[in-house]
């Protein structure tokens, strides 16, 4: 369905490595809220037919990137997530600055 939406297929990687991580439990439910919360963003963004509705959806999605990167940085077991996340907030950054 999102097979030609690179961003989408970042989000969903980081979304399934997040869910493999160990943290505290109350830590982790809020990483994969963030994590997921960037897809479904993604998604439902790319789904609008206006521009503004897009970007919209795509901010809403690098805020809940931003606070997954802040859960990573938190968490020193995580650091491993640091690149893709970079990535795919380069990604997100310029869908939103298109």
């Amino acid at each position: 369905m999102f097979s030609n939406f690179r961003s989408y297929q970042l989000a969903v990687q980081l979304y399934k490595d997040c869910k493999s991580v160990q943290l505290p439990g109350y830590l982790k439910d809020q990483l994969l809220r963030a994590a997921s919360s960037v897809v479904l963003n993604l998604a439902e963004g790319s789904g609008r037919s206006t521009r503004k509705d897009r970007v919209r959806f795509y901010t809403i999605a690098f805020g809940s990137l931003r606070e997954t990167q802040s859960i990573i940085d938190m968490e020193e077991g995580l650091r491993h997530l640091n690149q893709p996340a970079d990535t795919l907030a380069a990604h997100i950054y310029k869908l939103v600055r298109q």
